[in-house]
């Protein structure tokens, strides 16, 4: 029998999140893979990706972000 990994995820593909060590850039996920969230910059696509762990990202109009 084979079993299919489904993985819950925090943030979705797509949704507009920050990193918390640059809370001031917008950051795009792209993907999800094994633990790693993929994102792509908001201003600049074209820009390298980030890699972040769930832990290292704020989601947007979280009290934790900067204003």
């Amino acid at each position: 029998m084979i079993m299919e990994e489904t993985e819950v995820t925090k943030f979705k593909a797509g949704l507009a999140v920050y990193a918390k060590v640059a809370p001031e850039v917008k950051l795009i996920i792209r993907r999800y893979y094994k633990g790693i969230y993929y994102c792509k910059f908001a201003d600049d696509p074209e820009k390298k990706e980030q890699a972040l762990f769930e832990r290292e990202i704020i989601e947007l109009g979280n009290s934790n972000t900067t204003k």
